[in-house]
């Protein structure tokens, strides 16, 4: 993969230098040695008017696969550019939660124009699937799956998967099904290929299931899949009829979008669902400047505090030398336990009940974080400001009230770190919101309140 990413720059000149000759022949040979996965990032490279031409020149299959990795501006402009006769044949070879998520990505006039040209069972089942609620196991499944009857030999069985496996995503699980479709059962292609073929389905499968419901959240189902460590996961309806399946693909593709979400949410980012190069400069602005103008204004209460000490200041003026360091330190601290206590409630490892368990862990943590960066610090202070550097204004007094506020500081950053994140998802509100900005924030008003009240009661400046 390494290689390939090193290698991107080098193909897309080779692809741009065959369409020159028109060696076209050498073209498709040299694009048919690679993955679908691998097409797509070089076609993303090439210009509007060579997309088509080289869309067009894959084989069949290939050309489908890799229309499902590119990028939605990309398809939006292949598909109008495709013929109607092209466009069904791009269609057809689809599974149905691709066309679905791709349906979900396109304007409005692209959407009417996919669903005219698609197959009518897969129009309905599009149509069915787009009911769901976005984020729901319902809108990331696909109906494309093997089912069984309980009272089938596993003779039938093979010739019902030989008959309906070419077109479904996966036939690797087979689900077994009663009359009313309720889910009863599932088998494994590899149980049935040991199986003598007089065998009963009822028999043989399995009937200790994992299941999600279609309203189930999808990041909830996703991790789901990855607990079990299953392939598929079935999706039944609010009477347990079996409606379809998210695969482990689908899931991957969640989890992915899931932490990105939180990794852009944890630095004071609105989510975007589009890559950065392709995000407009607009749309950057809008979804950073909401959190600047709120962390700008909240962090006057920072300057209010500074302020109200402003002759603890003025009378021991080395106390603003360490005001950075303290504040830094602070809310690091505070980061480190937030993003630790997020990523617990994100694996359900953590929940709101384990609120005191995990405060009294980041309490002692918090005590020999802070104790130990006190000792490093009262020995920099002592040892290079005062002997190597000759300053004078750093006294032991000085060294004191600094890593004293250090160690409250660490403890109540981690603290209000750990407990922040579990608040907020009680309350109803993302984890994610509650990390780095606003902790930070939080962090600063309570270190420096802390380090100005030392310095009044033990160098007995005025407050």
């Amino acid at each position: 993969m390494l290689e390939f990413e090193n290698k991107r720059l080098e193909l897309i000149e080779k692809i741009e230098e065959f369409i020159r000759r028109k060696q076209y022949a050498a073209l498709r040979d040299l694009l048919c040695l690679f993955e679908a996965a691998d097409i797509a990032p070089l076609m993303d490279g090439l210009s509007e008017e060579d997309l088509p031409l080289l869309f067009r020149l894959l084989p069949k299959e290939l050309a489908a696969a890799v229309f499902v990795e590119l990028d939605s501006d990309v398809q939006e402009l292949l598909i109008q550019g495709f013929s109607n006769t092209e466009l069904k044949e791009v269609l057809d070879e689809l599974y149905l939660d691709d066309a679905v998520d791709i349906v979900e990505e396109m304007p409005a006039n692209v959407v009417k124009r996919i669903l005219m040209h698609s197959d009518p069972d897969m129009r309905k089942s599009i149509n069915e699937i787009l009911k769901y609620p976005e984020d729901s196991a319902g809108s990331i499944m696909t109906t494309e799956f093997v089912d069984l009857k309980a009272s089938m030999t596993v003779e039938d069985a093979f010739k019902r998967i030989r008959r309906t496996g070419p077109d479904k995503e996966t036939i690797n699980i087979c689900y077994v099904i009663d009359d009313n479709r309720h889910l009863i059962g599932l088998v494994s292609l590899r149980t049935l290929l040991l199986t003598e073929e007089d065998a009963i389905i009822g028999d043989i499968m399995e009937t200790n299931l994992v299941s999600v419901s279609t309203l189930d959240d999808q990041e909830y189902t996703a991790r789901t899949l990855s607990k079990y460590d299953f392939l598929a996961l079935p999706v039944v309806d609010t009477e347990n009829r079996l409606v379809g399946i998210v695969t482990v693909d689908d899931a991957m593709d969640v989890l992915q979008e899931e932490v990105t979400e939180d990794i852009e949410k944890m630095a004071a980012i609105l989510p975007s669902d589009k890559p950065y190069l392709k995000t407009d400069i607009l749309e950057m602005f809008k979804s950073r400047i909401p959190w600047l103008l709120l962390l700008m204004i909240s962090a006057t209460f920072t300057g209010q505090i500074i302020s109200r000490f402003e002759n603890a200041l003025a009378a021991a003026t080395i106390l603003t030398a360490y005001i950075p360091m303290l504040m830094d330190t602070g809310g690091n601290a505070g980061s480190q336990s937030a993003v630790t206590v997020i990523r617990g409630i994100s694996l359900n490892e953590i929940v709101f009940r384990d609120i005191l368990r995990v405060i009294w862990k980041e309490i002692r943590v918090s005590l020999l974080c802070g104790l130990t960066l006190a000792s490093a610090n009262f020995l920099k202070l002592i040892f290079i400001d005062q002997m190597l550097f000759h300053n004078p204004a750093v006294t032991p007094t000085v060294a004191l009230v600094v890593c004293s506020t250090l160690v409250v500081t660490v403890f109540s950053a981690k603290v209000v770190g750990c407990s922040l994140p579990l608040l907020a998802k009680r309350a109803g509100f993302d984890p994610a919101v509650m990390a780095s900005p606003i902790i930070t924030t939080i962090v600063d008003a309570i270190s420096l309140s802390i380090y100005f009240s030392f310095a009044s009661a033990i160098l007995h400046v005025g407050g």
